[in-house]
Order: structure tokens, then C-alpha cells, then sequence
């Protein structure tokens, strides 16, 4: 049927594009201590992008049996669609980048209720005052694209993951603990989920005066994920660099940030979630690295962008059934440093811990800055955790603080399957608070 649709397409058009896929998924939902939700869902759909004279036209369809009208849609759109001298890719050989567990795919739903049940009763025992929540999943998604200069690539990806949240509400006072872990194996680390969340609790059951002024901030890796990742990585996005948005335009082999500091784009790690052996638009995956040793050593790029660009595509386009593709990283790996977490602590008379925020990403994103207020953080006092700081926010430029880097964490953590991370420590970053 694809074939046939691309024939179709090639009738009006001088290249095009094929992109389906399909998905069926299991959410299951624990509200308040107990089992709310068992659902299935299952999706599928294509969509047609097609090159005519220099525009490129795009139409997508979950009806698989309006292949017509889905062509017919696709010209109409190409007096309005974007230029383009971009070229569709030629067939390539691709990694064999493991993503799918049979044994992922065949879990019973009854499974992955037990473990949501087994995670909620454990730590519902243990904190009786806390109202958890959590939601377990499981998901097997393919993806096929095949394109006129004789692309075709398929794959088929498995995923299961959980994330648990406890709210405590005491009068005024909120507190808020989550975890979670993704994976494409068939099992999940319970025993270091609990491990996580307890730690958070005992550091939190006493409310300090949170420390303010420029003073050292600890970052762990749902910190660093929450509010560091997102104004870092917009600087090497392919489309700032073609908008001239971007602050690093001039700076592709200059030393920017400190030379402790390596972040690498990694969609060939196996079993994690957000790896494949492709992209959207059928380019092969590889380990590109973004910042080395603080020198800025590539930005990402789709067709579109690259061509822009007068530069190849890094393999970096990703997409949606709804939407054109566009440049965006899959799996950040950032190299870990020599400092154990605990050092980092101990090593300060005054800082601030931060788990993760409330608000993350307000300000001058494009220019690296950052502002939040904290949701869940803790006051560090003579290398000792003194307990949960209330009403406080953070705020700072994302590449003065990674210029010159307090401490670089030893201990490596994944967050949502898609980031590898060790704690940072940074200098310069404000803090204040309505206390």
C-alpha cells in the first residue's frame, strides 16, 4: 500500500515521502493510594510530504483508507508550503541500534498493575501522611519510511516506564516528591525508585531558611534536566542557527564552557527509549558530539535546516504524525566529572540542593537564561543537608555558570530515558526568596 501511495504521489510531484506509523499502548493510572485507570490505546496513521518545484507540501491522515484525498491535500498545500533545495536521502545502512524487547512486548497488564501496587503499598506503609499517585505504561510503536531516491527503513521500538508522585499538604505547606525510570527492558528498578523518593523525604522533613544571594547551587540530574538542558541545547538547534538566534553562531570550534564540560547526541545506546537506528527523515543515527571538552563541536540539523544551512543533516530530525519534521537531539549523554555526590555537599559551608522546579524555563531561553522557583530543594550548611527550603527561586544565564563549574558529579543517572546526567555544581547563579 505504501509503494502504491508513493507511486501515486510521484505523479504530481518530483519527490516524495512516506512516514507511518503505529502504536498501541497501556496506561494505567494509581490516584490517591489506589488503581484508578486501565486503559489500551491504539493508534496508527501516515503522512505524505512531497517536493514540487522548489515547495514542499505536506498532508496526515489516521484514515488509512484515504489515500487519495491524503495526496490530494499534500498538493493543495505546496503554493503555501515552505521553499526548500533540500533532496529526500538514498537508501543507507543502518546500526543495529536495539530497541525492542519481546519480553517488554508480551508483559500482561496485570504485571504492571502489581508493580504500581507493590510501589504505592510500599511507601503508602511507610508514609501514611503522603497521598501517592503513579502512573505505569507499556508501549510498542514501528515506524516505516520509505521516500522516491529509494530510502526504506523500518523499526520497531519497546518501552515500559513509571513515575511516582507523593503530595503532602500540611495547612499552608506543600511538598511534593517525584520518580520515575524508562526503559525498552522488561524490568524496573522498584527497589531504587523507593531509595530515591525515601532520601527525598528525610531530607524534606524539616523546613529551613533556604540560603539567597550569589551563592553555590548543587543541580541533580532531574535539576539539570528541568532547568539547564533546555536553554543549553536551543543554542545548537538548526533552526536558530538559520534564523542567526542562536548565541553560538560564530563559536562552532571555540572553547564556550568549561573543559570538564562534554555533552554528546547518542541514539545508538541500546534499550533506551529515545535511541533508534534512525531518524525521521530516514538519515542513520550516530554518537555526535556537541560539546567537547567545553569546545562547541556541532549543532543539529534536519534536511531542511542543513540545506538552509549549507550543511549536511546530523541525523537529528524528529517528528510527529502531525507535523513536518524539525531538528531536536534524542538521547543526551554528559560525560561525568570526578566528584562523588556526597562530596558535593560536604564540601560547602552554605549552598543550595535543587531536585527539580515549578516554572522551568521562563526568560531569554535563546541567550541561555533561566529563571524558576524551586519545588523541591534543600539548604546545605557547613557540608550538612539542614532541611527543605520554602518560597525560593533561582535564576542565572545557562552558559556563565557551565563557563566555570563548581564540581562535576562522578555518578551518572538516566532521567526519562533520554538524558544521562551527573549532578553539577555551579557558582553565579542568584538565589532569592519571598521569605
Amino acid at each position: 500500500m505504501l509503494e502504491d501511495l508513493l507511486t501515486q504521489a510521484l505523479k504530481q510531484a518530483d519527490q516524495a515521502e512516506i512516514f507511518q506509523v503505529s502504536s498501541l499502548s497501556t496506561p494505567i493510572s494509581f490516584e490517591a493510594n489506589r488503581l484508578k485507570s486501565v486503559e489500551a490505546r491504539d493508534s496508527s496513521g501516515v503522512a505524505l510530504r512531497i517536493i514540487k518545484n522548489g515547495r514542499i507540501g505536506f498532508s496526515s491522515t489516521t484514515d488509512m483508507s484515504d489515500m487519495d484525498g491524503l495526496v490530494a491535500r499534500a498538493v493543495e498545500m505546496l503554493p503555501f508550503g515552505a521553499k526548500t533545495s533540500m533532496n529526500f536521502p538514498a537508501a543507507s545502512e543502518y546500526a543495529d541500534v536495539v530497541t525492542f524487547d519481546q519480553v517488554t512486548s508480551d508483559l500482561k497488564v496485570e504485571a504492571l498493575v502489581e508493580a504500581g501496587s507493590k510501589l504505592i503499598d510500599k511507601l503508602h506503609a511507610d508514609w501514611p501522611d503522603i497521598v501517592w499517585s503513579a502512573g505505569v505504561s507499556k508501549s510498542v510503536s514501528s515506524t516505516t519510511l520509505l521516500n522516491s531516491n529509494g530510502c526504506h527503513a523500518e523499526e520497531t521500538t519497546s518501552a515500559i516506564g513509571i513515575g511516582m508522585e507523593g503530595t503532602l499538604v500540611k495547612d499552608t505547606d506543600m511538598l511534593f516528591v517525584f520518580e520515575g525510570q524508562s526503559t525498552c527492558r522488561p524490568t524496573i528498578d522498584t527497589d531504587a525508585i523507593i531509595a530515591s523518593i525515601e532520601r527525598k523525604l528525610n531530607w524534606a522533613e524539616h523546613v529551613a531558611p533556604p540560603p539567597t544571594g550569589s551563592i553555590p547551587v548543587i543541580f541533580t540530574p532531574n535539576a539539570v534536566a528541568d532547568l539547564l538542558l533546555e536553554p543549553l541545547l536551543e543554542g545548537f538547534n538548526g533552526r536558530n542557527i538559520v534564523q542567526s538566534s542562536s548565541p553560538l553562531i560564530e563559536k562552532l570550534g571555540t572553547l564556550v564552557l568549561d573543559p570538564r564540560l562534554s555533552v554528546w547526541d547518542d541514539p545508538t545506546l541500546p534499550f533506551i527509549s529515545g535511541s533508534g537506528a534512525f531518524d525521521g527523515e530516514g538519515i542513520p543515527s550516530s554518537r555526535l558530539p556537541l560539546i567537547k571538552q567545553g569546545v562547541i563541536a556541532n549543532f543539529i540539523y534536519d534536511l531542511q535546516t542543513a540545506a538552509q544551512a549549507g550543511a549536511r543533516s546530523t541525523g537529528n530530525a524528529h517528528r510527529g504524525l502531525g507535523s513536518q519534521p524539525s531538528p531536536d537531539t534524542s538521547v543526551i549523554v554528559i560525560d561525568p566529572g570526578d566528584t562523588l555526590f556526597a562530596d558535593m555537599i560536604a564540601g560547602y559551608p552554605k549552598a543550595l540542593l535543587v531536585e527539580s522546579f515549578l516554572g522551568a524555563g521562563q526568560g531569554n531561553t535563546l541567550g541561555g537564561d533561566f529563571s524558576a522557583n524551586v519545588l523541591l530543594g534543600y539548604a546545605v550548611e557547613n557540608g550538612k543537608i539542614i532541611g527543605r527550603v520554602k518560597d525560593t527561586m533561582v535564576a542565572g544565564n545557562v552558559y556563565t555558570i557551565l563557563k566555570d563549574i563548581e564540581a562535576l558529579g562522578s555518578e551518572l543517572e538516566w532521567v526519562d530515558g533520554s538524558l544521562r546526567t551527573p549532578a553539577i555544581s555551579c557558582t553565579g547563579v542568584s538565589v532569592s526568596s519571598k521569605a
